[in-house]
């Protein structure tokens, strides 16, 4: 009960309005509803980094897989792989530290041991990642400059690809628009970024990995012109950052739906806004 009042308080400080928990219609209240009540363990362990990863790499191959240079629960004082690389937790989302000079690797130590003394998600419900393993890993930096590289998030409802988010200037000018699988903006005011070149290798990996899921988010970074799977997602912002215009998170919601129901209705372009036929 406590965990309900206070997703719905928190819900409608985010939202300005009252969510449905019981028959959830928008995507963000579904993932309130995923809060409550999806108790899948296999879900849950897709937090878990690691785990996400030896999953993607059976299912897509070991070529479209970022290298894990170490892992464990102590980083060792002096660091030894080449920089940059990244250091991150396992168990969350958001707790990473780019290492491209000493200074760095200092600030991720410390960092690393806060990171291991708590449980990820526990103040906004989001209990899946009590099943991720409190561990640190390192990965090499992937990209070419020294800003981190643009994020490709595939939205997949039940094996199906619906809808793709770039993430653009994480760390500075931080900014996200929405594409449909064409590339045609979604959001209103959507970059003019061109699309990845391997766009299409993404969205087919994707349905892959999302299968057997109501939803799950996939994200992939490109590097040369080849997708690199970064990671799954269960909980896009906690369901709390809003979409512009607001009936995407209708039409994504139907996505959501469908799954428990017969028929899946399917989105139109017009302008800026995303309307739902049928």
């Amino acid at each position: 009960m406590l965990s309900r009042v206070r997703i719905t308080l928190i819900y409608v400080w985010r939202h300005h309005r009252w969510p449905e928990l019981s028959r959830p219609r928008r995507f963000t209240e579904w993932v309130q509803w995923r809060k409550l009540n999806d108790r899948d363990p296999d879900r849950a362990r897709l937090t878990d980094k690691l785990h996400g990863k030896a999953l993607a790499a059976t299912a897509l191959g070991k070529e479209m897989m970022i290298p894990t240079l170490w892992q464990g629960d102590k980083l060792p004082a002096v660091a030894p792989w080449p920089m940059p690389f990244v250091v991150k937790a396992n168990h969350g989302c958001g707790h990473y530290v780019v290492v491209r000079a000493p200074a760095d690797y200092a600030l991720a130590r410390r960092r690393s041991v806060h990171w291991l003394r708590k449980t990820y998600g526990s103040w906004l419900d989001e209990w899946h990642y009590r099943s991720a393993r409190r561990m640190i890993l390192v990965e090499p930096f992937v990209g070419t400059s020294d800003a981190l590289p643009p994020d490709y998030k595939v939205y997949v409802f039940g094996g199906r690809a619906a809808m793709v988010q770039l993430h653009e200037e994480r760390g500075g000018n931080h900014r996200w628009s929405q594409y449909d699988l064409d590339w045609r903006g979604l959001s209103s005011g959507a970059s003019d970024a061109a699309p990845p070149a391997s766009l299409a290798a993404m969205i087919v990996a994707a349905k892959r990995l999302g299968a057997g899921h109501d939803f799950v988010r996939v994200d992939f970074y490109e590097v040369e012109g080849r997708a690199l799977f970064g990671e799954f997602c269960l909980f896009p912002g906690s369901g709390l950052d809003r979409f512009n215009p607001v009936t995407l998170d209708d039409w994504l919601g139907e996505q959501w739906s469908a799954q428990y129901a017969p028929e899946r209705p399917a989105p139109r372009k017009h302008g800026d806004t995303v309307q739902v036929t049928g």
